[in-house]
């Protein structure tokens, strides 16, 4: 099933579409930025399952370095996987600044730009020239592009600009059978933003029609199908992975 890109890939959502399209049968390259072990810690439990991976270091934040990422990418899929070509790029990575419109600095607003929005442009435009015909590109936005909560504007705003950016993709890409998608998660037991306390999560549970928050899991088996042959016919959707979150 061909070689996948999935930014972030060390932790939480990342970490479990990389070892659930590892499952699938796809090989995976997996970035990290600060913490190598938990990269590894998920490369080692991908290859006992029988898969293989690659961990690569990658600041999604500095367009300046996708030229060098672009060729430890080659490297690997010539040295792991005997290919030149991808089969699909998950633009995973990202973090969270929780302050209200009136406190929020400009180092703040420019990070999370730079993350959430203007490095998944760069690098998917990067990579291009690697993926293969009939690849996916699945970009990770939020459920609060639809539901205004307070504190996350600018993350909310930035998520916003990936959902237009995926459907055009779609319809850029779309003479190379390209496919784009985005997937939107709701509450998700992850560390974005410092986590959930009992408190919150119980807050998160009540506003969702399944009266639970997700677990990464939950998003990561959307991610692996959209990657996969049976998301062959889904293109320019944003799927939210909710729960039913505030209908």
């Amino acid at each position: 099933m061909g070689v996948i890109v999935i930014t972030g890939g060390s932790r939480g959502i990342g970490a479990s579409a990389a070892e659930h399209a590892a499952r699938k049968g796809m090989g995976v390259i997996l970035t990290y930025n600060a913490n190598p072990q938990a990269a590894a810690s998920v490369v080692e439990r991908i290859e006992q399952a029988g898969g293989k991976a690659v961990a690569l270091k990658l600041d999604v934040s500095d367009v300046s370095s996708f030229e060098a990422f672009r060729a430890s990418v080659v490297t690997a899929l010539h040295e792991t996987w005997a290919t030149t070509t991808l089969n699909g790029l998950v633009n995973n990575a990202g973090y969270g600044v929780f302050n209200p419109l009136a406190t929020v600095s400009e180092a703040q607003f420019d990070g999370l730009f730079n993350v959430h929005l203007k490095g998944p442009f760069f690098l998917t435009q990067a990579l291009l020239p690697l993926l293969a015909e009939n690849a996916s590109i699945v970009n990770l936005t939020s459920a609060t592009t639809r539901v205004a909560t307070a504190g996350v504007a600018p993350y909310a705003a930035f998520k916003g600009g990936l959902e237009v950016l995926t459907r055009y993709m779609a319809k850029e890409f779309g003479d190379r059978r390209i496919r784009a998608n985005a997937v939107s998660p709701g509450a998700i037991r992850t560390e974005l933003g410092g986590g959930l306390n009992d408190e919150f999560e119980a807050m998160l549970a009540a506003q969702t029609a399944l009266g639970r928050v997700g677990e990464p899991e939950d998003v990561a088996r959307v991610i692996a199908m959209l990657l996969s042959d049976e998301g062959g016919w889904i293109n320019a959707q944003t799927l939210e992975v909710a729960g039913g979150y505030n209908i």
